[in-house]
């Protein structure tokens, strides 16, 4: 016996419609994407430096076959642990590119919780910084410092491999404040569906200017670096002491001409004190706020002043 009205059963089948959004790419093969439609155009700021898109495709091509020379194999962890700077991206875009998963080892984590995700996740290769592997030559694996390789001009010609969407891309621990860090491996095929699966909503574009605020051991950082890369916009890369400063960052959001912002709440209510003190205008389209919950109650005086339509402020605390 059908307990429901035909009115009432037709809404329960369109609240339970589902969407089958593309998810069959890499995540450095719809960089690659970018890299041919505009090899010119800025993907990556650090400081004074500029990166084009076919310079970090030339630089990641490169370092991805000294990975393969040096043993790595489809599948294996690569741990990077590198300062904030152009080196996170161009070490993620090399490890995808020779078929590995990466592992991000943030310098401002305690040494035991390091030593800890290195040892559990059976490193194959760190990818670190001579002045750090000085103070961390005790891991597992091969060590390899960014700054003493000569990878530019090696002459190799190994061919890369070719990875699937159904590969890893990258392993992420966990805090471990209910016990032990776990490391959450994500495939590009799940990063490829949360993009698609919010294109209508946001509409990115290679308009767009992103930060790279978070360190990179946290995942909403993953949500900067592929918003910007993926649809051939621009990443800036946000050093600690500027993440650190509601002031510094602020006067950056508005000299990088930044359209979208991702923030914590904690951290933009702080941003929103700062913003009080100034009258300049932000380029801002979109702030999307993750990580934890958000006090509407606190977004008054932001609102006040800006509105809600530009920037469009997007609550997405579970991404």
């Amino acid at each position: 016996m059908n307990l429901l009205l035909p009115e009432e059963q037709q809404q329960l089948n369109n609240w339970n419609t589902t969407t089958n959004f593309e998810q069959d790419f890499c995540l450095h093969q719809r960089f690659e994407a970018q890299v041919s439609r505009d090899t010119d155009a800025i993907a990556l700021v650090d400081g004074d430096r500029h990166y084009t898109y076919g310079e970090l495709s030339h630089l990641s091509d490169c370092l991805a076959r000294v990975l393969i020379s040096n043993g790595l194999n489809s599948g294996d962890f690569v741990g990077l642990m590198v300062p904030r700077s152009a080196d996170i991206i161009i070490g993620i875009l090399g490890i995808l590119k020779a078929g590995g998963v990466y592992v991000p080892l943030d310098v401002a984590s305690p040494a035991e919780r390091l030593l800890f995700i290195a040892q559990d996740a059976d490193l194959r290769v760190l990818l670190t910084t001579s002045a750090l592997a000085k103070q961390h030559h005790h891991y597992p694996g091969a060590i390899l410092n960014l700054d003493e390789l000569d990878y530019l001009n090696d002459g190799t010609t190994i061919e890369l491999p070719q990875v699937r969407p159904s590969s890893n891309a990258y392993m992420i621990y966990t805090s471990g404040t209910t016990g032990k860090p776990k490391g959450v491996m994500v495939r590009h095929e799940n990063v490829a569906r949360l993009f698609t699966a919010t294109d209508d909503l946001f509409q990115f574009s290679d308009k767009d200017v992103w930060t790279l605020f978070h360190s990179y051991a946290f995942d909403f950082s993953v949500w900067e670096i592929w918003g910007a890369l993926l649809y051939g916009g621009r990443l800036v890369i946000v050093d600690y002491e500027t993440s650190r400063s509601p002031h510094e960052f602020l006067r950056l959001l508005h000299a990088e001409s930044v359209t979208v912002l991702n923030q914590t709440p904690s951290a933009f209510y702080q941003l929103i004190e700062e913003d009080q003190l100034h009258s300049f205008e932000l380029d801002l389209r979109t702030v999307i706020f993750g990580g934890e919950a958000l006090n509407f109650a606190a977004l008054r005086s932001w609102v006040d002043k800006h509105g809600l339509d530009k920037p469009q402020l997007v609550n997405m605390y579970g991404i």
